[in-house]
């Protein structure tokens, strides 16, 4: 802006070099007065060119330049620091800090949701700070319609199906936490947060009281009127708790099923996986077609032979590995 007030001369004559302006204008110091009220005439004989006025008023833009940058940071700076205090007072963070502010309920809801994505696996414990949030969710009712919703998933899933004369149809059902509940045995284990007691689950069993979940019996129910073979495969001990599994079954309304198959002998010390994968198996080579596989746990719906469809049941409580 500074050339529009520049003689012609002035302008036409800016040195190329920024060192030729530096001795120029150094020069120009020492001649000017400070007192003179206007720029010296490029004719002067004390000066040899134009180039010297010119090459002043190109130092004066430049230094201008450099004090409008400075003032402009500043004034960001002013900005930036004023906001910093305002958001202070009224009480907002900074989006990088409200992440971890969370509500640690929020945080048992994440975890939950992680487990039965099966994202975190072989997980011992809840976490101990989610024994409200699991009890809430287990004994509040979200935990039973959740069970109705897959449910009904499952219902109009099995419509859909075409049964052959032969009787080979069949379909697969876990036992813990599948048809039978073990919520109460859970309360006393505050809810999973402290660990599986193998002898304590074990005398639980053989009093022979689970309750049922009714959206499974009543699935159960539809798919023995429907014509399925149903096969309870229960990671259950054979030796010692077959009689009393199966007398809770009956008592609870568990009754028309083919087989109930329970863990024996070669079985024992294998995992979920390998023990359901080798059972369903044989019934394939039996000439069944497995046409759906319900389980509360990813290991009664992992391994071979799974079926043509599976369904998953929560389970926030205990992970089978």
């Amino acid at each position: 802006m500074w050339e529009n007030f520049l003689p012609d001369s002035y302008v036409d004559s800016f040195p190329s070099s920024n060192d030729d302006c530096r001795v120029v204008f150094t020069l120009f110091i020492d001649y000017t007065n400070p007192t003179s009220p206007s720029f010296p005439n490029p004719s002067s004989p004390s000066f040899s060119s134009s180039a010297a006025a010119a090459c002043i008023c190109n130092t004066l833009i430049m230094e201008l330049r450099v004090i409008s940058g400075m003032v402009k940071r500043v004034r960001e700076m002013f900005l930036f620091f004023f906001l910093a205090i305002f958001s202070k007072a009224i009480g907002t963070k900074p989006f990088w800090r409200t992440r971890w502010a969370a509500d640690r309920s929020n945080e048992c809801l994440t975890w939950q949701l992680a487990v039965e994505a099966n994202n975190v696996r072989g997980w011992r414990t809840v976490p101990a700070h989610c024994l409200h949030h699991i009890e809430t969710y287990m004994t509040g009712g979200q935990y039973e319609q959740d069970i109705n919703y897959i449910v009904e998933q499952i219902e109009n899933y099995v419509t859909q199906v075409t049964l052959d004369e032969d009787g080979m149809d069949a379909w697969i059902l876990d036992v813990d936490d599948t048809c039978l509940s073990n919520i109460f045995y859970y309360q006393r284990k505050k809810y999973g947060c402290e660990p599986y007691d193998p002898w304590g689950f074990k005398t639980y069993v053989m009093r022979a009281e689970c309750p049922a979940i009714p959206a499974v019996l009543g699935l159960f129910q539809k798919l023995v009127d429907t014509g399925f073979k149903v096969f309870l495969i229960t990671g259950r001990d054979e030796e010692t708790l077959a009689t009393a599994t199966i007398d809770n079954l009956h008592t609870q309304g568990f009754i028309g099923y083919e087989r109930v198959i329970f863990r024996t002998e070669p079985f024992k010390g294998k995992s979920a996986v390998v023990y359901k994968s080798a059972i369903r198996k044989q019934l394939m080579e039996q000439g069944y077609r497995i046409w759906g596989n319900v389980g509360d746990q990813w290991t009664d719906l992992q391994g071979e032979c799974l079926g043509n469809r599976t369904f998953k049941l929560p389970n926030p409580m205990y992970c089978v590995p």
